[in-house]
Order: structure tokens, then C-alpha cells, then sequence
């Protein structure tokens, strides 16, 4: 592939990826930790409060990255951002990990990288999480580029490839505490590259040994980026050793049995075969197939266009330790699969390149090529359905947890209500539910300046009969003695199988009535 070639390919690829990231990023609800974090980023925004919180929430990196994108966007207060603001942060590191692949070119060719490229753009999970305003995202993008930089350090020892790999380190372990996981496949991947490589690095790598003072620099960076993240720029001394601290909870947390635990081929079910009945078929299985392409390619006689095989089985072994850490640990989201998923991607594009290479006719090329090609618009055509077609439907493999659609009409319901009250966005509302069946209420409460939350109604104690109230079925249940005659009460899903109950006020449902005839 020329240069010329390579270019415009590359450029319609980040079209496709622009479109599939950006376009209607409103149209799926609020997911509960996207409305967690959102109010978190909330306080940061109005008050510059942010604690890093070792009990909850995941690192500091994705608040402060979103105050950029809020400013320029003229957002000062949480009330001012919506969905489409937020989620444009985890989209534009989605687009930047796009562009990052361009850092593989001298390593793995111009065939490879477009392949992989093209793989990253459509790939239907990686666009939905690059829409989700949780840290996946912003963690591949610092994984992608602390790994390029490593090994262009390990090929040429130099300062600067040392300050950029420690700096892109640091910013992984201040995004999410995951980011162990791949820091210990990275050193299991490295020193196995380079030793199947016989302990030196392919094409035109220097002669000069890795530096003591480079890896002090880039153990400093990645330490002092953390350090100012977790500590608030130095407000909370005791943030970093929090982020340390962490890490009880979450080996404990790994180990629970609950909702998230599922089997060590969980991740495989979701990118492999996931269908409902009367729908879609959704699989990334084509990936996969490039990807084992790919790996036999690491081990293959170095072809003209993969100019470094070494860096090709860092990534095969990357790929397949962090693989086998993720579905080892009990405590499974699909979200999680993202840092070693980017692993397949790299080598399914070296996949597809092999693949095409083999082909010294014309026409068996040409065959390739349309396979390929088919491939491609198949993933494409389930990169459209999964983000615009069903990105809230339970048929959907990436939808996990998910805020059902019928929930925004909860919403749409408590602010017609609140318009017809003398106290409007001031009507006193009072939610009584878990926290689990809150959320993601409080961000599409927000601007309701007296709604209160209730674990329980032993908690809320007297109800005083406010205008509404909203509660858990359960607690719904223990409400209806209280209630008694006084309210109307309907039913809205907030996912599958967990409902909310709308208490209106009986003068308050007369209003309503009234104003849309029916009284």
C-alpha cells in the first residue's frame, strides 16, 4: 500500500469512526454510572471540588479532562451539561485512539495499521463505550499510547520516549485502578517479545542500551502525573495513598459473589455469538478470526511491510495476558474488555495484512479483498444498530444494566407535573429507594432544588404528603397505608425487572388531568 493509498484510506476510516462516535449522542438514557460520575464532575465544575473517593467512583483523569470540553462548550454549572456534552469526552479520546495507531506505522506497516485502523473505527463495542462517559475509553487511549512509547524507547533509548511512556502511565493509573492489570501484562509482554527476538530489537534499532537516568525520568513522570491528579493539584495530600489503598477493596470486591460475577468466557460470549429472539445477530467474531491471523504473523518470517515482528508479539503476548487476567477475575462488565479487546484489533489488522500478502495472484487477491471487505461493512452494519438502532434494547450484547427508554418518560411526566405547580423546578419531591433503584435520577433531577433521597421510608420517616414522591416497588409497598386515597400512583421500568413507582398527589392529578382534557 502507498503512501498515497494509505492516506485516503486512512482518512474515510476516520470518517466512518467520527460518525459512529459522535452523531446523536443523546439517544440512549443516562446509564446509573454515567450519572454517578456526571454529578461527581458536577461538583468539580461549580465548586472545584473534587476528592478521590477509595470506597467508590474510579481515578480522577476523566473530571479534569471534562472541564476543557464543558468550558469551551460554555457549561459552568451541572444544570448547563447534557448527556451529548459529557459523552463527547469519552468520544474524542475514542477518535484520538484512532489517530494514536498512526504511531505503529514504522513497526507494523502501512497495511497493518490501516487494517487495525479500520477494525477500531467499526468495531460496534468500542463505539459504544467511546459514547459512555465512564473511564474505558480514556484508559485504552493511554494504554495505546503508553505502549507505543515503551516500545519506541525499547527500540531507541532516548528521554523523550522515556518522559512520553512514564506521562501516558501515569495518566492509566489515574483513570482507573484496572490499569494494573495491563501494567502486568505489558511487563510479562516486553521482556518475551524481546527475548523471542533474541534480546534485540528488528530494524534499524540502536545499539544503545536502555539508561538507568531515562527510566528514573519515566518513573518519575508517571508518579508525579498521578500524584497531581489524585492528590486535586496538592488540595488532598491524602488522595494518592487512597489510590493505594484502593486496592483492598477491590480484590475484595473481585472475589464477591452478586450481579456482576460471571464465567471466565463471559468476554468471549459478548464478542463472539450474542442473539435474542426475532432479532439481530451480533458478533465480532470476524475480529477475532484477523486476530489469530495475526498472531500466527508475529511468528512468521518478517514480511516487507511488517518492518518489526518484535513489536508484533509484544502485542500478541499483551494480548494474551491481559486476557487471561480479565477472565480469570470473577467481577465481569463489558466495558472491562476494552484494554485487552484493543490488543485483538492491532492484530487483526496484521491479520488481514498477512492474509492479503499470502495472495500472489490478482484474482485470489481480489477474492481476499472483498471478504475483507465484507467483513468490514457487516461490522458496520452492527456498529449502526448497536449505537442508533437498539443502544438501550437488553437484545443489544453491550447493554448491561442499562436505563430503560420507559424511564424517560418518568421524567418527562415530573416535569409536565412540575410545570402546572405555583413552585414549578422548586416542587418538594421526595425519593424513597436504594440507591441502586435511584440512580440515575439525580441527574435528571437536578434542576429540582428540593428533591430529597431516602433509602427506605424507616429512614424518611413521615411522608407530610408532598406533591411527589417517587419509590422502589418495595418501598411502594410499605407506602400504601400511608398514602392510602391521597395519591395516584404509576409504574415506570428503570431497567430490566427493576421498576419506579410515581406518587402524584391526588390536586396535583386533578391539574394534569385538566390540562390535557380529561378531567
Amino acid at each position: 500500500m502507498n503512501k498515497k493509498a494509505f492516506a485516503g484510506l486512512f482518512f474515510l476510516a476516520l470518517l466512518a469512526a467520527s460518525f459512529f462516535r459522535l452523531s446523536g449522542l443523546s439517544l440512549r438514557p443516562m446509564h446509573h454510572d454515567e450519572a454517578n460520575q456526571a454529578l461527581k464532575f458536577g461538583a468539580l465544575i461549580e465548586r472545584g471540588e473534587y476528592r478521590y473517593d477509595k470506597q467508590d467512583h474510579h481515578g480522577p483523569s476523566l473530571y479534569y479532562l471534562s472541564l476543557p470540553f464543558a468550558r469551551i462548550l460554555g457549561k459552568n454549572t451541572l444544570v448547563s451539561l447534557s448527556e451529548g456534552t459529557l459523552r463527547l469526552v469519552p468520544a474524542f479520546f475514542g477518535l484520538a485512539t484512532v489517530l494514536l495507531l498512526l504511531l505503529f506505522l514504522p513497526a507494523l506497516g502501512r497495511s497493518a495499521v490501516f487494517w487495525s485502523v479500520l477494525g477500531l473505527a467499526l468495531s460496534p463495542i468500542m463505539t459504544y463505550f467511546s459514547r459512555f462517559y465512564i473511564q474505558e475509553t480514556l484508559l485504552v487511549f493511554f494504554l495505546v499510547g503508553f505502549m507505543v512509547f515503551l516500545w519506541r524507547y525499547a527500540i531507541r533509548p532516548s528521554w523523550g520516549w522515556a518522559l512520553a511512556a512514564g506521562i501516558f502511565a501515569g495518566m492509566m493509573y489515574a483513570t482507573k485502578e484496572t490499569a494494573v492489570i495491563a501494567f502486568g501484562a505489558i511487563a510479562v509482554a516486553l521482556p518475551s517479545a524481546l527475548f523471542l527476538s533474541k534480546n534485540r530489537p528488528e530494524h534499524g534499532a540502536a545499539s544503545r542500551k536502555p539508561r538507568t537516568v531515562h527510566l528514573l525520568l519515566g518513573l518519575a513522570a508517571a508518579l508525579l502525573t498521578a500524584l497531581v491528579l489524585f492528590t486535586s493539584f496538592f488540595q488532598n495530600p491524602k488522595g494518592f495513598l487512597d489510590s493505594l489503598l484502593t486496592f483492598r477493596v477491590y480484590f475484595v470486591r473481585a472475589a464477591e459473589r452478586g450481579f456482576h460475577v460471571h464465567p471466565w468466557y463471559y468476554y468471549f460470549q459478548v464478542l463472539t455469538f450474542s442473539k435474542a429472539a426475532g432479532r439481530l445477530f451480533w458478533s465480532e467474531g470476524f475480529i477475532l478470526v484477523l486476530a489469530a491471523a495475526g498472531s500466527i504473523a508475529a511468528f512468521r518470517t518478517r514480511p516487507a511491510e511488517q518492518p518489526q515482528l518484535a513489536v508484533l508479539k509484544f502485542i500478541f503476548f499483551y494480548t494474551l495476558a491481559a486476557t487471561a487476567a480479565y477472565s480469570f477475575i470473577p467481577y465481569k462488565t463489558p466495558w472491562n474488555l476494552l484494554p485487552f479487546y484493543i490488543g485483538f484489533i492491532l492484530l487483526a489488522g496484521s491479520g488481514a495484512a498477512l492474509v492479503l500478502n499470502a495472495c500472489r495472484d490478482k484474482i485470489g487477491r481480489a477474492l481476499v479483498l472483498l471478504l475483507l471487505l465484507a467483513g468490514f461493512i457487516n461490522l458496520s452494519v452492527a456498529d449502526y444498530s448497536a449505537n442508533f438502532v437498539f443502544p438501550a434494547d437488553p437484545a443489544n450484547p453491550y447493554v448491561y444494566a442499562q436505563t430503560s427508554p420507559d424511564f424517560m418518560r418518568l421524567v418527562s411526566r415530573i416535569e409536565d407535573l412540575a410545570s402546572l405547580d405555583p413552585e414549578g423546578k422548586k416542587i418538594l419531591i421526595k425519593v424513597v429507594a436504594s440507591p441502586y433503584e435511584t440512580w440515575p435520577l439525580p441527574w435528571y433531577l437536578r434542576s429540582f432544588e428540593r428533591a430529597g433521597y431516602w433509602t427506605s421510608t424507616e429512614e424518611a420517616g413521615e411522608i407530610d404528603a408532598p406533591p411527589l414522591i417517587i419509590s422502589s416497588a418495595e418501598e411502594a409497598v410499605k407506602l400504601e397505608g400511608e398514602l392510602k386515597d391521597l395519591y395516584v400512583s404509576e409504574y415506570y421500568s428503570l431497567r430490566p425487572e427493576v421498576f419506579l413507582v410515581l406518587h402524584v398527589r391526588e390536586d396535583i392529578w386533578q391539574k394534569f388531568l385538566k390540562s390535557r382534557g380529561l378531567s
